[in-house]
């Protein structure tokens, strides 16, 4: 690609691609949309109302077969991430794709075999990673802060039973997975939310990898509850047995080669308002719990920073041992935000003001500026091929170790460098 060239993108999924709207026009330096791909026609018309410059295609095929595309953006559904990104990759294209990477552990394998083969640039486009808060405590555990992180955990927890049916009664592409047409059903089946930020916080695939992983469900309760509250009595997904191949709640623990343990949950069924961020690290030196709603802030405690004193540092008179520290009560948690100062991850404070006009907390606007900036100086992307196929193998393991009552299933290597 000349230098100094905007990036023509193509989006492949114009219902999801639509929510970028706003962060490409603010990008629109680095990136130049050129064309869309979406089987509905409605969603084309849609984007050429408002775009009318825009190459609309109905076929993936016709779309990697364009020259004046650079880059595709594969914002599908997630079944298709892989297949898609694999084709376009081979196409001469570079790949931005939607999570998760892959839903099974051959399709893992051949996207890091095309990427390694074809030398594109690929991204996963894990946008929970560029949240201000995660990005901040990504910040805080590169400078140690935490001390030693022994224990961190992520949940992904959305009620999302309204998208697994179309308003004329079918099933969504979501509600064919849950309903045991795919193969995510019985397991983790959407684990990067929750294991991207934390893998980043740990140093997965730098200085520590994962190792091995167990998985534990529910019964599925919620979603039969629903459609029977909302659907005719005669409907298909109105009986008892619809969703008894699905689970309401995924429980996954996973090793680290170090000896880190990572909790995560993941659950899209049960009623309750949504979870935005689930997350918590503990250290030897401190340790962080995200909000659990929108009238919450994030908390961190950091021994000899944070007000009082960890109650082992306590003798039996009341007296507080190391000195420099405050001597006046035990160990109270703090605003994440009262750190700014000090912790305030750099890529926040030069955009945080552009991030926060897109999607997902700012997440969207950083994901593609990120992307722009490998693609076209030739960098390493932070959440490489590697990244994107460790995380998202949760997936297919999980599966695995829920249809073997919680055997533990070995991670692979998937990249031998590491």
């Amino acid at each position: 690609m000349p230098p100094n060239r905007p990036i023509r993108l193509a989006i492949a999924g114009g219902h999801r691609g639509a929510s970028f709207a706003t962060a490409l026009d603010l990008l629109r330096e680095d990136i130049t949309l050129t064309a869309i791909c979406d089987t509905s026609e409605q969603v084309r018309a849609a984007w050429l109302k408002s775009n009318p410059e825009l190459k609309a295609y109905d076929s993936f095929d016709r779309l990697t077969d364009d020259p004046a595309v650079d880059a595709v953006f594969v914002a599908t559904p997630m079944t298709l991430h892989a297949r898609q990104s694999v084709q376009a990759l081979n196409s001469g294209k570079h790949v931005l794709s939607e999570v998760i990477a892959a839903v099974t552990l051959e399709e893992c394998w051949e996207l890091v075999e095309t990427v390694e083969r074809t030398g594109y640039t690929y991204m996963m486009a894990e946008n929970y990673c560029y949240r201000r808060e995660t990005m901040f405590v990504r910040n805080m555990a590169e400078k140690n802060a935490f001390g030693e992180i022994t224990f961190a955990e992520g949940g992904y927890i959305h009620d999302c039973r309204d998208l697994n049916i179309h308003i004329d009664g079918t099933r969504t592409w979501r509600g064919n997975l849950r309903a045991g047409k795919g193969p995510s059903s019985r397991g983790n089946g959407y684990p990067t939310h929750s294991l991207g930020p934390v893998a980043q916080w740990l140093g997965i695939n730098r200085t520590d990898r994962l190792l091995r992983t167990t998985t534990f469900v529910t019964q599925s309760a919620a979603r039969s509850d629903w459609a029977r509250s909302v659907l005719p009595r005669d409907h298909r997904d109105a009986a008892p047995q619809a969703w008894a191949n699905s689970a309401d709640s995924a429980s996954t623990l996973i090793q680290t080669e170090r000896g880190r343990v990572i909790s995560l949950r993941f659950d899209s069924a049960s009623p309750r308002p949504h979870n935005m961020v689930h997350y918590g690290i503990q250290g030897t030196a401190g340790a962080f719990l995200s909000r659990r709603h929108d009238d919450e802030e994030p908390l961190v405690w950091l021994d000899g920073i944070s007000p009082g004193v960890s109650p082992a540092n306590f003798n039996h008179s009341g007296m507080a041992r190391p000195e420099g520290h405050e001597t006046q009560g035990h160990a109270r948690w703090q605003l994440l935000w009262d750190l700014s100062d000090r912790y305030e991850h750099p890529l926040w404070k030069e955009h945080g003001e552009d991030a926060l006009r897109s999607g997902h907390g700012g997440g969207d606007y950083l994901v593609l500026r990120d992307f722009a900036r490998a693609v076209s100086t030739g960098e390493k992307p932070p959440i490489d091929v590697y990244d994107a196929v460790t995380w998202s193998c949760i997936t297919p393991l999980s599966i695995q170790s829920v249809q073997q009552n919680g055997q533990p299933m070995d991670v692979p290597r998937f990249n031998q460098n590491i």
